[in-house]
């Protein structure tokens, strides 16, 4: 597969999936309308129930809220047939499932109704929204995608509206959001099939990838990025890969890196931002030095924008077109998911 022949990559990915994520800053202006909202009881806490792609902005709010808006309410993510005990008539309850027919959502979504749970739906259809309009439940339907995964910046807009509706924020992080359109939109250009290898960082870096195992990691307020490019490099490459968040990686796997020479057939990525804790950019610098010999070296992917949130849609970016170019080398169709599929199907 040659990245810089533009008929091949076309043919290779016949869903489009470099398309949907180089214009992805585009859903940084999506509307969402929350349907059948009215007068609610004080929230003490928020849960947000989701699988896969359609937990991931889940994960990155909870992170983003805390660091910069200094968000005080209670906020947990949850990827079970259950919520947790504590859910009450206080509880909020984000169920988030962009197919509408995710069978642990549709269970988390009965248990929070039956502990008394003010819940939320969002979905772009199935039962989900079925069981929305049938029995009056607030809701918000997602513009149709090809994938949960490449409706990050989309499903953000949502779940920061929704905390505002219940006011549980303001609209601040919901306009932050709007306001990076400009970078995020600029960063994406750079990486798109068009952009030579040679001047595009996410081809050299898939070409490093190739028949390795991938390891990427970040600080532990970077996690959720971390997780999404393992989660973008299973689905669209088609490829294992591992995460780990520092420092605790210092406390355990930097250790079972020792026992083994350089050899080893992995990728090893470093997510950094001038962000984070001085002292974690240390820990990077310190644990590369001391297992020089035991490991790869890593790559650093220094991440762009100029706020927390910023950096995590750029990162984003990055890795979902750096794990569709490893697929197109991989020569797989990086949009469709059919083992999951098959499994959701046998599973019944």
């Amino acid at each position: 597969m040659d990245l810089d022949n533009i008929e091949q990559v076309r043919r290779a990915d016949p869903e489009g999936a470099l398309e949907v994520i180089s214009t992805s800053a585009e859903q940084l202006k999506f509307q969402p309308e929350l349907h059948n909202f009215s007068n609610h009881h004080k929230i003490t806490n928020v849960v947000l129930s989701g699988m896969g792609g359609s937990c991931l902005a889940g994960l990155i709010v909870k992170n983003w809220l805390d660091l910069d808006y200094n968000f005080a309410t209670p906020f947990e993510i949850t990827r079970d047939y259950q919520v947790p005990a504590y859910v009450n008539e206080h509880s909020l309850v984000i169920c988030v499932s962009v197919s509408g027919n995710t069978e642990e959502t549709i269970s988390s979504l009965n248990d929070a109704i039956a502990k008394s749970a003010q819940v939320v739906i969002v979905t772009s259809g199935g039962k989900l929204l079925d069981i929305a309009k049938q029995n009056h439940l607030p809701y918000v339907q997602l513009d149709k995608i090809s994938q949960p995964r490449y409706g990050v910046p989309m499903h953000l807009r949502v779940i920061t509206s929704i905390l505002a509706k219940y006011q549980l924020v303001d609209n601040q992080p919901f306009k932050e959001l709007a306001s990076s359109y400009n970078v995020v939109n600029k960063f994406a250009n750079s990486l798109t099939a068009n952009i030579s290898t040679d001047h595009n960082p996410a081809k050299q870096l898939a070409l490093d990838c190739v028949g390795k195992t991938v390891l990427t990691y970040s600080s532990s307020q970077f996690y959720p990025l971390a997780y999404k490019w393992k989660t973008s490099f299973n689905e669209n490459a088609k490829n294992t890969v591992w995460c780990n968040e520092f420092p605790e990686f210092n406390h355990n796997e930097f250790i079972g890196w020792t026992s083994h020479p350089i050899e080893k057939p992995f990728c090893v990525i470093n997510l950094r931002s001038n962000l984070d804790n001085p002292r974690i950019n240390q820990r990077f610098d310190l644990t590369e030095r001391l297992l020089s010999g035991n490991r790869p070296a890593a790559h650093n992917v220094i991440l762009t924008g100029d706020s927390y949130i910023q950096q995590v849609l750029c990162g984003a970016i990055m890795g979902d077109i750096t794990s569709i170019y490893l697929g197109l080398i991989n020569g797989v169709d990086p949009t469709p998911v059919g083992l999951v599929e098959k499994f959701k199907k046998e599973l019944g």
